[in-house]
């Protein structure tokens, strides 16, 4: 079992929550324009990874592969976070958060679904209901930041505003259309990502992502450390 204890922010009021995770799904390939999901396929395919079948995909993650650490663990060198808005639905609520899809690229290349297993998904402590921002939703900016090293300067990676990708709608419309059993109840929903802007990959050791609402002056935001399991000699790659 898999609880996350998080805080529900809403009308100016911070509520502790816990959410028991049952179910995980990520998404990919999430541009709503044909454009920005090209543009997504070159950046993958400049890595190894070989183009999908069809878009939007969607991957079933491990349920109990999600956090709200600051610090992930990673066995390869070449992994990468992805910032993404973040749906849980309990009940008849649903609640946003902001996230990161944390992929090992290497693996990727041999197989999405695996790749989506070997790293965590980390996921801010706090959450919106969803149907405060439900109305201005196109309108909320995502935007992430990376480090090389720890002690550099951050770069800018993604800026997008959520009418760039796949609506919360239809995200929920298109999971809920593959459960082959109905049950929503306890689903973690990872969106899909926005394009980078450095035009390629950048396999740093920190990450930072943020979910703007600009209209009511507020962000969530996640971030985290990636320290890679090097502290053995003699290590197979």
């Amino acid at each position: 079992m898999n609880v996350l204890h998080l805080n529900v922010i809403s009308e100016g009021h911070l509520i502790p929550w816990q959410f028991e995770v049952k179910r995980m799904i990520n998404a990919g390939y999430v541009g709503r324009n044909r454009e920005a999901v090209e543009a997504h396929i070159e950046e993958l395919r400049r890595e190894g990874v070989p183009p999908p079948p069809s878009v939007p995909m969607i991957f079933p993650v491990l349920s109990h592969n999600v956090t709200t650490e600051n610090q992930i663990e990673v066995i390869g060198s070449k992994t990468s976070g992805e910032v993404e808005f973040v749906l849980l639905l309990e009940g008849e609520n649903i609640f946003v958060g902001v996230g990161s899809d944390h992929t090992d690229r290497d693996l990727e290349g041999q197989s999405i679904i695996k790749s989506k297993q070997i790293c965590q998904n980390v996921l801010s402590r706090n959450v919106w209901k969803y149907e405060d921002v439900e109305s201005g939703w196109d309108k909320l900016l995502l935007q992430s930041w990376v480090k090389v090293d720890e002690a550099d300067e951050e770069i800018l990676y993604q800026k997008a505003p959520l009418e760039t990708i796949i609506s919360s709608a239809t995200l929920m419309d298109l999971v809920k259309s593959k459960l082959n059993d109905g049950k929503e109840d306890g689903l973690v929903i990872f969106s899909g990502t926005a394009p980078i802007l450095t035009g390629e990959i950048i396999y740093g050791n920190y990450f930072r992502g943020e979910l703007i609402d600009l209209r009511l002056g507020r962000a969530l935001s996640c971030e985290y450390v990636i320290r890679k399991l090097d502290y053995l000699k003699d290590m197979e790659p």
